[in-house]
């Protein structure tokens, strides 16, 4: 069970997220909609403490942790949480020094200790899997941002996370990048593979998750199934926000 409780955070006196309580079904995908500033992107960095809560609790894999504001959390719990959660990045943050193969393999080696072989075996497994083997020698400046970005999975991936966090992972792609990119994301899907994203794509996040939460100003204003958000949501102002799909577009998102 994936849970996080009455999660709190705020900014130079700013509240971000206001009591947000959120549980992930295992294997499934959840998505993370909402307007600019409603804190989709700091409730995913919660979920894998680049940002720590100031209040609340964080249920993964075992994990459970309380925040309370002024307590410090043991390094070793933060670095126990990271390690079995994988995050790709709006901006892919590839390292331009290494290829495509390197940057998958460098966790593995720097992290989690695996031999050599061991690491380039898995690597190379992973940019197959994403489409990305022919490119295994490439370095990042010469591949297009959906190749960055399925490298970055690939990356992700690696140490076989139980949670894969995306945080806007096409919203920095053209649409046709943006395709190579959730073409991927479907099959990790698929696969089973547990995810939590933020994004303002409506069309992935209709196209690929079981699961919807849609955020604004710090709060759940609804969440639920992928086909009653976008297609019958209980919420007067879900339904004004998901609008900007259009109908069409929604239900060939949703498969008619």
């Amino acid at each position: 069970m994936i849970r996080l409780d009455n999660i709190v955070k705020s900014f130079a006196g700013q509240t971000v997220l206001d009591g947000v309580s959120l549980e992930l079904a295992e294997g499934g995908v959840t998505a993370l909609i909402g307007p600019s500033g409603s804190g989709k992107s700091t409730l995913l960095r919660c979920a894998n403490l680049l940002e720590v809560p100031d209040a609340g609790e964080l249920r993964l894999a075992g994990e459970a942790l309380r925040f309370e504001a002024g307590r410090k959390l043991p390094r070793d719990a933060i670095l126990r949480v990271r390690r079995i959660t994988g995050m790709v990045f709006q901006s892919f943050q590839l390292f331009p020094h290494q290829t495509a193969l390197q940057n998958v393999m460098e966790g593995l080696i720097a992290v989690q200790r695996w031999p050599h072989e061991r690491a380039q075996r898995r690597a190379l497994e992973l940019l197959d899997k994403v489409g990305m083997a022919h490119k295994a020698q490439a370095w990042p400046a010469t591949l297009s941002g959906g190749q960055q970005q399925r490298v970055a999975i690939a990356r992700a991936l690696a140490p076989s996370p139980q949670l894969l966090l995306c945080d806007e992972p096409t919203s920095a792609l053209d649409p046709e990048l943006a395709a190579e990119v959730v073409a991927v994301l479907r099959q990790l899907a698929a696969e089973g593979v547990t995810m939590l994203m933020a994004t303002h794509d409506l069309r992935l996040a209709a196209s690929v998750a079981r699961d919807v939460v849609f955020l604004e100003r710090g709060r759940i204003v609804e969440a639920g199934g992928a086909a009653q958000i976008f297609r019958q949501p209980r919420e007067a102002r879900t339904a004004e926000y998901v609008a900007t799909l259009t109908a069409g577009a929604r239900e060939a998102a949703l498969g008619g």
